[in-house]
């Protein structure tokens, strides 16, 4: 590598820290702003790092209400959720890139049509549905619905349309069964577009608020979400414990996104590809 194209690497690298920096300036600044006292929090002038650390905002915040309970019910949903979505879709994905049946390609323009319509549009006939089936104020009804979603499918499909038919050929002259293949074979073979599914199916659901604010009335029910939004009071605002629940919210998503990311790109990369 010559001089100058070193010198334009290094520049592009240090171009990309810096706009991580800026984009990781505010979430820093509320997990570092958790360990502050309230006095500290508008003090002027304002401090990045803590000069006063205290975890007195953790242990209120964890006694506020019934905020355990909310982590819980996240926790649940988002894992369930992420579960279901990664299975069905993977399994939609399969079928419409490895079976061949009349109107294959149609249901596949159909589904992504539905992309372009937005959930305000389909939330009172799914509110009905669930009222009928008597899932209204459950953890189930906010699992179920989301479950099949057209992007997942999406790139299931466009990265299962790259793995060899000769291979689910020749398991099938073995003697194996369809569920076989598919658990044992194409799930196994599926890791990078699985991981990026899940990353994306558990921000969703853990960031969800509009969906669990329609569905669920019982307090004890509630998600995290909500839980942040009903702990902004009318007059007044404790930041110091809003400040820690934040950060306490915020840390599963980034242990999955880290415990995912290796195949993330690679997901990514390879559902994009024309099938």
């Amino acid at each position: 590598m010559n001089k100058s194209r070193r010198t334009t690497t290094y520049a592009h690298y240090g171009v990309l820290i810096i706009l991580s920096l800026v984009t990781l300036l505010p979430v820093l600044w509320v997990m570092l702003s958790s360990f502050k006292p309230q006095s500290e929090l508008f003090r002027i002038p304002l401090t990045f790092i803590p000069q006063e650390w205290t975890l007195e905002n953790y242990v209120s915040s964890l006694k506020a209400g019934n905020f355990p309970i909310y982590f819980s019910n996240t926790v649940w949903v988002a894992v369930v959720s992420t579960a279901l979505t990664v299975l069905i879709n993977v399994m939609a994905g399969y079928a419409l890139a490895k079976y061949v049946f009349v109107g294959r390609n149609a249901i596949f323009t159909i589904m992504i049509a539905t992309l372009m319509i937005p959930l305000q549009v389909i939330m009172i006939p799914i509110f009905l549905q669930l009222k009928q089936l008597g899932m209204l104020n459950t953890l189930w009804g906010i699992i179920i619905p989301p479950a099949a979603t057209p992007t997942g499918v999406f790139l299931a499909r466009q990265y299962l349309v790259t793995l060899p038919d000769s291979l689910i050929e020749a398991t099938r002259i073995d003697g194996a069964r369809e569920a076989t293949i598919f658990f044992r074979l194409i799930l196994p073979m599926s890791k990078p577009i699985v991981a990026t599914i899940a990353i994306f199916s558990f921000m969703w659901r853990w960031n969800d608020y509009l969906w669990p604010l329609i569905v669920i009335t019982d307090n004890r029910k509630q998600t995290i979400q909500q839980a942040l939004a009903n702990f902004v009071g009318q007059l007044q605002i404790n930041w110091s414990d809003l400040l820690a629940m934040t950060t306490i919210a915020i840390i599963p998503v980034i242990l999955v996104f880290l415990t995912f990311q290796r195949f993330f790109f690679s997901g990514i990369a390879a559902g994009s590809v024309k099938g």
